[in-house]
């Protein structure tokens, strides 16, 4: 993963990790700019969503050697992938969110909630 950072100037101005999570209007952002989710069935740091789960709501992959910046880590999931977490919390992308910015599955089910900063 490329962590290295641009500044945005104007109407953009902002932290942009090229290829890789950003600060969007206060929310975190993954790859494409596409919106980081928390589920609140996820417990110790560790993902409760696989099989179906997973699918509706792909969880940010990332490999080891990986770098990022203060609070981002990674957690492993039961399957050997490395899951990247915000303050401990694992995050994933939503399939409903069609583009950069969409922010579809924020409160679904009452479990699953945009990633503020």
């Amino acid at each position: 993963m490329n962590t290295r950072l641009a500044r945005l100037t104007g109407p953009a101005a902002g932290l942009l990790l090229l290829a890789g999570p950003a600060l969007a209007a206060g929310m975190l952002t993954g790859t494409g700019g596409k919106t980081l989710y928390v589920f609140d069935k996820d417990t110790g740091g560790m993902s409760a969503c696989y099989d179906a789960c997973a699918a509706n709501w792909p969880p940010y992959l990332g490999k080891q050697g990986d770098a990022m910046k203060a609070g981002w880590t990674l957690v492993p999931r039961k399957d050997g992938a490395l899951q990247w977490a915000y303050d401990g919390k694992p995050l994933y992308y939503f399939v409903g969110d069609k583009k950069a910015g969409d922010k579809t599955g924020d409160g679904k089910n009452g479990v699953w909630h945009v990633v503020n900063d």
